[in-house]
């Protein structure tokens, strides 16, 4: 191909620059412009990289507490906590026509029957304990398990959180419909107890905050051996809460559990 004539090149150099603007100066505003684009798209990215982050970390948040999973975050190993005195609560769910348990329940109903009325229910209680200074532990099938003190200390206001979220918790049940049972009325029961616990992270491909001691395991004595619409307190959590005031307590008598 030859070479194009001095002219032809100066005409087609006008066509581009109509301006007469020397050639650095042209070259100058063109990066310019291409430079603020490309701010542009990096503020951009940047924010979507932002909110995708928050997602993630709202969702490390609902499975960790937020110390503990800011440290594994941070490569950090997290050691098994002992916390001297915290307040854990048990729940229950079953329905009744006279009483029905939760097994009854689910055996005449289909497994996504079932899923569905759990994830309603469990949607209805996560939005409640977020009004409270209490972290969920888990839940396994029909059992509900929060605690409060751990991983924050807060005094011996964890046996008043947990005795009020329990307390609202139990009032959901009067308004509740299950799903495919509209007419079956939903009752569950409750316990609490408070006493030392230790707290940790078990595992690493699918880490668990766990709570191990006596104190869960009376939790969930007093769970099992309550009534319906009942909050069935151990004298330790009772103690607590006489001297924090403000709750009606009945003494039920002594029980084997």
């Amino acid at each position: 191909m030859l070479r194009p004539p001095f002219e032809q090149v100066k005409k087609s150099l006008e066509k581009m620059n109509p301006n007469r603007v020397s050639p650095v100066d042209m070259m100058m505003n063109l990066m310019e412009k291409y430079s603020k684009h490309l701010e542009a798209i990096v503020a951009e990215r940047t924010q979507d990289l932002l909110q995708e982050k928050q997602k993630t970390d709202r969702l490390l948040y609902s499975m960790l507490p937020k110390p503990v999973a800011d440290d594994l975050r941070q490569g950090l190993t997290c050691e098994a906590q002992s916390y001297a005195n915290a307040t854990v609560y048990f729940r229950q769910v079953f329905g009744i026509f006279d009483i029905v348990g939760f097994t009854s329940l689910s055996g005449g109903s289909t497994p996504h029957q079932v899923v569905n009325f759990l994830n309603k229910l469990y949607t209805k209680f996560d939005d409640i304990i977020d009004n409270y200074d209490v972290y969920k532990v888990e839940t396994i099938g029909d059992a509900y398990m929060v605690v409060s003190g751990v991983p924050k200390e807060n005094g011996i206001s964890h046996v008043a959180e947990i005795a009020s979220m329990a307390l609202d918790l139990i009032a959901v049940c009067h308004s509740f419909k299950i799903p495919h049972l509209p007419d079956m009325k939903l009752k569950i029961r409750a316990g609490v107890h408070s006493g030392p616990v230790v707290a940790g992270v078990v595992g690493t491909k699918m880490p668990r905050y766990c709570l191990f001691g006596d104190t869960v395991n009376t939790a969930s004595r007093m769970e099992s051996t309550s009534e319906a619409l009942k909050i069935q307190c151990s004298s330790s959590a009772a103690d607590l809460l006489k001297k924090i005031g403000g709750y009606t307590l009945a003494c039920r008598g002594t029980l084997e559990v």
